[in-house]
């Protein structure tokens, strides 16, 4: 099927059609997941042979809706290159302001959940409470909320996200980036089922089970030896993957 739809664009690259094909899948997960707010939230990915370029989803196209062909092409200074199309500006802020900061992200996700929505609005609100939450708190970071669409919130995120690959955007949502499109996914859905289980935690009515430093220590250790790696979350990803197919999404042309 890939080869079929490349005829129609000589001059796109294997690796830009991997990274079309890739990231439309990871839309169609997001919607299989729950994790959309209409069109208001947005994924994208860094093309690998053309560093200073990512692709992000057409404003308007429900997630279940998105495919390779219909992503959007742009350059880190906001031009939209090849077929035009609309996209969501701020959008386009977010994403670049990560792409110029950090080199080694390939991939960006950012999400409107409710539970990352709810713990956003606290101040350092996710807590080493969990086994979910250790998968992620060595490499969490929050970012203040800015003015969106606006540059000091690009530069601003971008030095946020010198921090830590997990984001919490206080009092607006949640933002993983990751060297591939599974590290990625697999950073947000720890950071997505850590903050359900803090929200579920500020509702007992008691003080939360204490997990030991040196426990969190050691849970810091492991994950920075599998994070980076190619199989970070690769078969977590395959398996999200295999589900969307079986439910017949046609994301691929």
């Amino acid at each position: 099927m890939s080869a079929a739809l490349k005829v129609t664009d000589a001059a796109m690259t294997d690796a830009e059609w991997q990274a079309r094909c890739d990231l439309a899948a990871l839309y169609r997960v997001v919607h299989h997941m729950g994790w959309t707010d209409l069109i208001n939230t947005h994924m994208s990915m860094r093309i690998a042979d053309a560093p200073d370029t990512f692709l992000i989803n057409r404003y308007g196209e429900m997630f279940d809706e998105v495919t390779a062909s219909s992503l959007v092409k742009m350059d880190l200074e906001g031009n939209v290159i090849g077929d035009p199309g609309k996209f969501n500006n701020a959008g386009f802020i977010i994403h670049s302001g990560v792409y110029k900061a950090r080199p080694d992200a390939m991939c960006v996700m950012h999400t409107h959940t409710r539970a990352g929505a709810g713990v956003s609005m606290v101040a350092k609100g996710l807590r080493p409470i969990s086994q979910d939450a250790l998968h992620v708190y060595d490499d969490l970071a929050y970012h203040d909320y800015g003015v969106p669409a606006s540059v000091e919130e690009c530069e601003a995120l971008g030095r946020s996200c010198q921090h830590g690959s997990c984001v919490i955007l206080l009092n607006h949502g949640l933002l993983t980036l990751g060297e591939t499109v599974q590290g990625t996914f697999m950073r947000m859905y720890m950071l997505e089922r850590a903050c359900e289980l803090e929200l579920i935690a500020r509702t007992m009515g008691e003080a939360p089970l204490p997990i030991s430093d040196y426990v969190i220590g050691k849970a810091a250790e492991r994950m920075r030896k599998v994070r980076g790696t190619e199989a970070y979350g690769l078969m977590e990803w395959q398996g999200v993957v295999r589900n969307v197919e079986r439910a017949g999404a046609d994301y691929r042309r």
